[in-house]
């Protein structure tokens, strides 16, 4: 075992260099110097699937205000909520007609404006999903770019003449199936989509686009929009000079094209320059910047913090998400390298786009312990947590069985390879009505079977449930400094089941031990070698406790313990 001899020493002044750069940030929201985001728990809604006010099937912003107690209650702090802009829906809203208003489907501006006031009346954050590399199609600068080649917007898209007769530009294949080029026989020219064709891309190195974009985020931060989640930032740039993407291999992926890499198409550097002149312009509204931001190690997540922190405040770390197996091996090794990261870590385990970690983690015995395991992880780590609705109730995903009944534009094109994301972004699950209680209509998708057992009026009637798990390690990491700010050093590197850390601020220290194996656990963290007498129990589930320098843990068993000298 590794000793814990001198941790004290290393981490005070660990921490004493946090301080200093935490306290040269303006707006701070304590004399340490942190910002508000720092010390918030996220939330992801995703609208059509959260709460619908009018029983039409589809969830709506008054179905999210009507939540906004259980939300405070549960002890959230901010609210990201995907695309609710006016949309044709082709990939449900995140093709953009109208940047500066709200869907009918969800709502209006004035139900927006509702929800901002009552939120703030409960200290919660609105988040807006700012979808950045493309408009829709239907949105009206395309439309007048694709009327001739002299219109107004024609510059405001990647307008390109093809290699030949019915021949692309270049070898770009889009990310959901087929060419990434579509011909518009109006222009004779192809315009350029990474994603749907219905879906153009924008083109950022005209500074009038840029300045539109801009501006768009100062109207909602005059609406009280605390900050935005970016979508897709790496695809903002493209090489001006069209090469064809080196062919990663042989093969043909689930939409029957090459596998390529997209190396002149995404990550170019000039993505930098905007996501600086985003920042600046957010911090005139002390708001935060969240990343959509796949990178393949620490070094490249470095980049989107900026050379000076002026960048994204959260990029979100998806290598998390990429450990994907109860691995305390695993999960070290990523803790430590996003904590030596030049700026705040912020943690994800689900999304929108991906498996439930309900499912990715569970085992189909201990699912409902796992789900608690992993909750006492990303929400006991140094950095910003960000939680997918349902997560904290066990909500699992479940995909559909057939096409015919897939609405997911990319399970339909992609189909049997490909299912969709559909079986993640199920309607949440309130009680154990017909539909989960989320609508009395005809749900947009299928409720799981699962709601029955797994859902709010049950579980909060449960002392073991999943969802009171989550809500008694929220108020812990809410009230805890050493949780909130403390600095984390890894424990025990060496054991295979079980993941041990410290969590140090000032004289305070406080320790996890959470058990990753399905047998009972025993470690000896010599405590009284060390300096303490105890540690004593702040969070634990059953069976799982601590007496003299030995903590035993049930099978995916958490402790989290306050060390007493």
């Amino acid at each position: 075992m590794k000793k814990i001899l001198s941790w004290l020493a290393v981490l005070l002044f660990g921490l004493s260099l946090q301080l200093e750069t935490l306290a040269a940030q303006t707006n701070a929201v304590d004399a340490e110097g942190h910002q508000w985001w720092q010390h918030a728990v996220f939330y992801e809604i995703y609208p059509r699937s959260f709460a619908d006010s009018n029983n039409d099937g589809v969830g709506d912003l008054n179905g999210i205000t009507s939540k906004l107690d259980y939300l405070k209650a549960l002890g959230i702090d901010a609210i990201w909520i995907s695309p609710c802009f006016p949309s044709p829906q082709v990939d449900f809203g995140y093709d953009v007609s109208d940047y500066e208003n709200i869907d009918p489907m969800y709502g209006t501006l004035a139900d927006f404006d509702s929800l901002v006031r009552e939120g703030k009346k409960r200290g919660i954050h609105v988040i807006l999903d700012f979808v950045v590399n493309h408009s829709s199609d239907q949105h009206k600068w395309f439309v007048d770019s694709k009327s001739s080649r002299t219109a107004k917007y024609r510059d405001w898209y990647i307008w390109r003449d093809g290699k030949g007769p019915s021949e692309p530009p270049n070898n770009w294949v889009s990310t959901f199936g087929g060419s990434a080029w579509k011909f518009d026989p109006t222009t004779n020219q192809y315009y350029y989509h990474f994603f749907y064709a219905e879906q153009p891309d924008l083109n950022w190195r005209n500074p009038a686009v840029k300045d539109a974009m801009f501006d768009v985020t100062r109207w909602w931060y005059k609406r009280g929009v605390a900050g935005f989640r970016l979508d897709a930032v790496d695809t903002l740039f493209e090489d001006q000079n069209l090469h064809d993407n080196p062919i990663l291999r042989p093969g043909k992926n689930a939409f029957g094209d090459p596998i390529e890499q997209d190396k002149y198409n995404t990550k170019l550097p000039e993505v930098h320059d905007v996501l600086r002149g985003l920042r600046k312009v957010a911090d005139e509204s002390n708001a935060v910047l969240i990343g959509e931001t796949w990178t393949a190690d620490v070094a490249e997540l470095n980049h989107y913090y900026g050379d000076h922190n002026n960048e994204l405040q959260l990029p979100m770390d998806f290598l998390f998400t990429t450990v994907n197996k109860l691995s305390p091996a695993d999960f070290r090794k990523q803790i430590a390298a996003v904590d030596k990261a030049s700026g705040w870590p912020t943690f994800v385990i689900s999304n929108h786009d991906i498996v439930r970690s309900y499912d990715r983690y569970g085992d189909g015995k201990h699912n409902d312990q796992i789900a608690k395991l992993m909750a006492a992880l990303y929400l006991t780590l140094r950095g910003t947590p960000i939680m997918y609705y349902g997560e904290e109730i066990g909500m699992k995903t479940t995909p559909p069985t057939r096409k015919e009944d897939v609405k997911d534009p990319i399970g339909r094109s992609g189909w049997p390879k490909e299912k969709g994301r559909d079986g993640e972004r199920t309607p949440m699950q309130w009680d154990a009505r017909e539909n989960a209680g989320f609508t009395t209509g005809t749900p947009w998708l299928p409720v799981p079977p699962t709601y029955k057992t797994h859902n709010v009026a049950t579980e909060t009637k449960d002392p073991n449930s999943v969802l009171e798990f989550y809500k008694r390690m929220l108020k812990l990491r809410h009230t805890n400094r050493a949780l909130l700010d403390g600095n984390y050093t890894a424990l025990n590197e060496s054991d295979p089941n079980v993941l041990s850390y410290l969590r140090v601020y000032r004289d305070q220290a406080v320790l996890v031990a959470l058990n990753m194996s399905g047998s009972v656990q025993k470690v000896n963290f010599e405590l009284k070698r060390n300096g303490f007498s105890s540690a004593k129990p702040l969070l634990a589930t059953e069976n799982s406790i601590a007496k003299g320098d030995e903590v035993s843990l049930d099978p995916y068993g958490v402790f989290i313990g306050q060390l007493v000298k």
